[in-house]
Parts: structure tokens; C-alpha cells; sequence
């Protein structure tokens, strides 16, 4: 048996939320003939939500960059950023510029008057909708597990070296970083599940394609990068499969023997 994991950006569904009806084929496939599923993201839990992903029927769900586990809804890991820890990570990144997104097991925090017009902040409205709540309001009552910033024109290097000891920064670009509480990220949500259901490490299979899957291509068995991701990914992987578009999934799975 192989526990598989996969992340969902850019390697499950595309920018438009489209899934590839080969991938769906395949991971049920993959479970019929005795493996486990796992979508492995860097979302939170709050921002998982979508009934076309869901109801493909995975075995479990590691989110927010390994902040969080489950397997068949039960919660078997959760790390939340203590109160003060998350006020103070907000007043310092505000400070040098940043315009932070909250991210929780439940909600996200936004203000609009940052993100009012720009195409990932119009996402977030569209997808979440209630469970989109404003920062200022709920000023310090926050349940978050990590952050997102947009980082545009400002100093990234200054507040790593200020909470770097807190987070472990994820630069995507100049214009976007994620902050994961230290110790926790793809790979350690994959080493979590491996040592909660007794599976051997070198028994898992990972799929990415971005920046915050390098941890996760790294720790597993076997590191498969969507042909469509970036350089990085690439060279962290063992195997680099076809683009997302072009059944990605489906052809690794199957070469491995696994479908």
C-alpha cells in the first residue's frame, strides 16, 4: 500500500478550480486498488472547501502547510498560532509594508481596502464568501495557522530576519510570501501521517508543482513535479511528469504501477 499526497494548486486544478477528469479517474483508481489519497496544501482548512474536490472522495486532508491533519474528517493534528504570537506577527509585517491574509482552520481574515480590486483578493471573495472575515474587525480574535502576503515593494528580507525564528518564510516572488509556524510545512504534515498510521515514509508519493511543495517532493518515497511547475520543483523531484492539462496525474500513477 502507498499513501500518495497531492497538492491542489497547479497540480490538481488550475487557476480557473478546473479538475482534469483523468486525475479524478486516477485517484480513485489509485484507492480502489488499495491506496491511500491525501491532498496536502498549503489552504487551510477554511479555505478547502470546494464540493467538486471534496466529493472526489479523498482518505485524508493535510492543510495549511502541515498545520493540520485529518483522515476521513477526523481531526488527528492541529496547531494554532497562539493570540499574542499572531498579534504581534501582524502589527510587525504591517509594519514593514506587508499586506497580510489570515489564514484558519474556519475563516480567512482580509481587509478589502487591501485587497479591493486585485484578481487573488476577488478570488477569495468569490470562493469563501462568508468565511472571508475582515482583520480589523476581528482584531486579535483570529484562529489562524499561518499567513499569506503580498510583499510588493517591500523589504522581505528584514522581516525574515526579524520572525525567522517563528516562521519559515515561502518567497513564491518579490510580490508574495507564505510565513508557516517553524517545524511545520508539507514534508513534516507527510512524516505526521506516516507516523499516526504506522506507513513507511518510503512508501508515499508526493505531487507539486510550486515553491511550497519542495518540503513535501523532498520527504517522500517518491517526488513527482506537474510538468507545468516551476524549476525548483522540478530539480527537488525524482520524476517530472506531463503538465497538469495533459493527464499529468494519470500518466505518473501509471507508471508507477499504481493505477
Amino acid at each position: 500500500m502507498k499513501a500518495v499526497f497531492f497538492d491542489i494548486d497547479g497540480t490538481l486544478w488550475d487557476t480557473d478550480n478546473v479538475i482534469p477528469t483523468s486525475t479524478v479517474e486516477a485517484i480513485r483508481r489509485l484507492q480502489k486498488n488499495g491506496h491511500l489519497a491525501f491532498l496536502n496544501t498549503g489552504r487551510t482548512r477554511g479555505f478547502v472547501t470546494a464540493e467538486h474536490l471534496l466529493g472526489i472522495g479523498f482518505d485524508g486532508i493535510v492543510s495549511g502547510c502541515g498545520t493540520m491533519i485529518e483522515e476521513h474528517g477526523e481531526v488527528l493534528y492541529y496547531h494554532r498560532i497562539p493570540g499574542q504570537q499572531a498579534v504581534d506577527t501582524v502589527e510587525t509585517v504591517r509594519s514593514y509594508g506587508f499586506k497580510p491574509i489570515l489564514e484558519g482552520r474556519d475563516y480567512l481574515y482580509m481587509d478589502m481596502e487591501d485587497f479591493g480590486g486585485d484578481p487573488y483578493g476577488s478570488k477569495l471573495v468569490n470562493e469563501l464568501g462568508e468565511n472571508l472575515l475582515p482583520i480589523k474587525e476581528n482584531y486579535g480574535q483570529w484562529e489562524i495557522s499561518k499567513l499569506s502576503c503580498d510583499t510588493k515593494g517591500c523589504d522581505v528580507a528584514a522581516v525574515e530576519k526579524k520572525l525567522g525564528d517563528q516562521y519559515q518564510f515561502l518567497i513564491h516572488n518579490s510580490e508574495v510570501v507564505e510565513m508557516v509556524p517553524t517545524g511545520h510545512d508539507k514534508g513534516s504534515g507527510i512524516r505526521k501521517v506516516c507516523e499516526i498510521l504506522n506507513i513507511p515514509v518510503e512508501d508515499t508519493i508526493s505531487f507539486g508543482d510550486s515553491v511550497n511543495d519542495l518540503d513535501m517532493l523532498r520527504q517522500a518515497g517518491i517526488g513527482v513535479a506537474m510538468g507545468n511547475g516551476t524549476e525548483d520543483a522540478k530539480a527537488a523531484a525524482d520524476y517530472v511528469t506531463t503538465h497538469m492539462k495533459e493527464d499529468g496525474i494519470y500518466k505518473a500513477l501509471d507508471k508507477f504501477g499504481l493505477i
